[in-house]
């Protein structure tokens, strides 16, 4: 819910397993404290195996939470050209089409909305909260320790 000045709670999720992950992670965070809003609190950085598909390259994982007067489709807009800055291209997207039993493959940046205040959200290339959080330690490892109040 939006507080009295407008302001919402985004909280993302960030994955990186191919360059420089850090120095990637780290852009796309102070990236989206320009763009999307203020950057309120940012997990550790966790390194995990990759998700849904191998390879040799494992991820590093962050969550944030940010304040956003941005709508949830402006903060999907936003990330989007984030990670085409940083990399991630549209091959990126179409071998997902080409591996056999997979969807995912690796990649320089990764961001994905998770929450976005209590909202629910279900279009066909906007889904919150993220349908499949819940199945992702990579995910909610992050995202619980930020949900923590400090």
């Amino acid at each position: 819910m939006k507080d009295e000045k407008g302001v919402h709670r985004v909280y993302l999720s960030l994955g990186s397993n191919l360059g420089r992950r850090w120095s990637l992670i780290c852009r796309a965070i102070e990236l989206i404290g320009v763009r999307v809003g203020t950057v309120v609190r940012q997990s550790s950085l966790i390194e995990t195996e990759p998700w849904g598909f191998e390879s040799p390259h494992k991820f590093l994982n962050a969550a944030i939470l940010c304040e956003t007067t941005l709508t949830p489709r402006q903060v999907l807009t936003v990330t989007q050209q984030i990670e085409r800055e940083l990399g991630k291209r549209k091959e990126h997207a179409t071998q997902r089409s080409q591996i056999v039993n997979s969807k995912f493959v690796d990649r320089p940046i990764d961001i994905d909305i998770l929450l976005y205040d209590d909202l629910h959200v279900d279009e066909p290339d906007l889904k919150i909260p993220h349908p499949l959080m819940q199945e992702r330690d990579f995910v909610m490892i992050p995202l619980r320790e930020i949900l923590k109040e400090p």
